[in-house]
């Protein structure tokens, strides 16, 4: 079975709804976390991690959105606003810092010009905890998800362009 990433709030390549979108930064969204759930995860995993990434923000280094790990190896989906603070997310969830500078879902906020992709991904690790707090950076996190996937799947919605 293919690894999958899905969500009811879009498709691969659409246009991110308005209540996933920030609210502040030029925009008025609701700022809440999609509703996400996947399938298909590798033989093995022990925990997931899942992040949202725009490689295209103007920065050098694109933007991270949303970062959660230790989802457990049972938990198969997240609940809209499960990254906003309404609720949903694993008592064992960590967030960890954005570069919006706290930890939770932050969403779409390009500045005016083309089109940006968020990338939704979930990582299917071979570990089940690492050791993050709120103020960890999503880099360091990057560094336990490359040295332990097992294997990732991605959903990506596209914002911008005004």
């Amino acid at each position: 079975m293919t690894f999958v990433l899905t969500s009811p709030a879009f498709t691969e390549g659409q246009i991110m709804p308005q209540a996933q979108v920030y609210n502040g930064m030029g925009q008025s969204g609701g700022n809440l976390s999609p509703a996400l759930s996947w399938k298909g995860a590798p033989e093995g995993t022990k925990s997931f991690v899942v992040t949202v990434y725009d490689p295209d923000a103007p920065t050098g280094s694109g933007w991270w959105h949303w970062v959660v790990a230790n989802i457990p190896s049972d938990v198969t989906s997240l609940p809209e606003g499960a990254g906003s603070g309404k609720g949903g997310l694993p008592p064992a969830a960590a967030q960890v810092r954005t570069d919006f500078g706290v930890p939770g879902y932050g969403g779409a906020a390009p500045p005016p010009g083309k089109p940006h992709r968020y990338i939704f991904r979930v990582d299917a690790l071979d570990i089940p905890v690492i050791d993050v707090s709120e103020q960890t950076s999503a880099a360091a996190v990057g560094f336990y998800v490359h040295h332990h996937t097992l294997g990732h799947a991605t959903l990506t919605a596209l914002y911008g362009g005004e």
